[in-house]
C-alpha cells in the first residue's frame, strides 16, 4: 500500500439535500451575501471569495480549495428551490475540478521550451 495521494476523479460527485423552514429568499441571502456566508463557509475555504457563476435566486457556484497539501480544488453548487410547504429545498453538489488534476512533468520532457533552452 502506498501513502501517495490519489487525485480526485472528476466523475465523483457528492450531493447533499436539505429541507429548510425558511423561505428561498432568506436561504439565497445566506449563500450569497459574504458577511452571512462567512459564518458557515469562510473565505479561507474558497479558492476565490466571489462566485464563479450564479442564477439569481436559484443557483450559485463557488470554487473550494483544501487547506492542506495537495490543495485540491472542487466546485460546489448551491441550488435553491421552493418547497410545497413554503420552505426551501437546498441542494449542495460538490465535484472535483478537472483542471487541478495534473501530474507533474519531468524537467527533461523535451518540450519546445526545454529544447529552446538547449
Amino acid at each position: 500500500m502506498s501513502d501517495a495521494v490519489m487525485p480526485d476523479r472528476a466523475d465523483e460527485t457528492l450531493v447533499l439535500e436539505y429541507e429548510f423552514d425558511a423561505p428561498p429568499a432568506k436561504v439565497w441571502r445566506a449563500v450569497t451575501i459574504p458577511a452571512l456566508r462567512e459564518r458557515w463557509l469562510p473565505d479561507c475555504d474558497l479558492a476565490r471569495a466571489e462566485p464563479e457563476s450564479s442564477i439569481p435566486g436559484e443557483e450559485v457556484r463557488y470554487r473550494l480549495r483544501d487547506s492542506e497539501p495537495p490543495y485540491r480544488e472542487s466546485h460546489v453548487i448551491f441550488r435553491i428551490e421552493p418547497s410545497e410547504d413554503g420552505g426551501t429545498r437546498f441542494r449542495i453538489v460538490q465535484q472535483a475540478c478537472v483542471d487541478q488534476i495534473k501530474l507533474p512533468q519531468a524537467a527533461n520532457t523535451n518540450c519546445c521550451l526545454m529544447r529552446a533552452a538547449a
